[in-house]
């Protein structure tokens, strides 16, 4: 399929996310064989000494934010700006003493509805992809860290391996949204995932954009041969 454009990716994005949000977690674990729980686990990891209140953007259904909870007893601002993915989370969670520590919040990643210099700790798990802007999104992170802050970012890459990275894209393109679209019941929304990790930024270019924003030391690890990067930096 054709990326939607910039004008119209919000509207579309919202809709799809919305459309599969009662199969979104289960189709995470079952198309990462259970391994995106091991991703989200390094993200908050990088996190863990920071004492302070943490951001989780594009939240989605709390995964993340859960996992922050688990590994530190802190309060999460969970933001999306998919209501039915919060929605689902928090009433998923109902019963979870970890919902007393995480506060679900609508907005938009790229306009957060928050204070400067309000968090030592800022993430998202496989949702900067999906913004229209990533330099303003970062901008946007930067501004409401606190000095000497953090941000995790956990999102997907194209592994380097000329022979897995051949193998990973048949998978990503013939079996995924096939495969998901059949659970779901909208295969245009794993196109669309498989085409957006295709068309997303180098990991270079994603540690260039974090500067530019204002982060130092910034780096990132790639996991998993590649399939995903763990993008980190601080705010002086």
């Amino acid at each position: 399929m054709t990326l939607p454009l910039e004008e119209a990716k919000k509207d579309f994005v919202q809709q799809k996310f919305s459309s599969v949000t009662p199969k979104y977690d289960f189709l995470n674990t079952l198309l990462s064989l259970y391994i995106d729980h091991y991703w989200r686990k390094r993200a908050a990891a990088l996190l863990k000494d920071q004492d302070g209140p943490i951001l989780d953007i594009c939240a989605g259904t709390l995964p993340l934010s859960l996992e922050i909870v688990r590994q530190k007893r802190r309060k999460v601002v969970a933001l999306d700006f998919c209501f039915d993915m919060l929605k689902y989370g928090r009433d998923r969670l109902r019963n979870n003493s970890a919902m007393e520590s995480i506060l679900p919040v609508c907005g938009d990643g790229e306009m957060l509805p928050l204070p400067d210099n309000t968090f030592t700790g800022i993430t998202a798990a496989f949702g900067v992809r999906n913004l229209t802007d990533l330099s303003r999104g970062l901008e946007e992170m930067y501004r409401v860290l606190k000095p000497g802050g953090v941000a995790s970012i956990l999102e997907f890459s194209r592994p380097s391996n000329p022979v897995f990275s051949r193998l990973y894209r048949f998978y990503l393109h013939r079996i995924l949204p096939n495969l998901a679209g059949m659970i779901s019941g909208d295969k245009e929304a794993y196109t669309y995932l498989a085409d957006s990790i295709e068309g997303f930024y180098s990991q270079k270019q994603v540690c260039t954009m974090m500067k530019r924003a204002g982060f130092v030391n910034v780096q990132y690890k790639p996991l998993t041969l590649g399939i995903v990067t763990i993008y980190s930096g601080n705010r002086l």
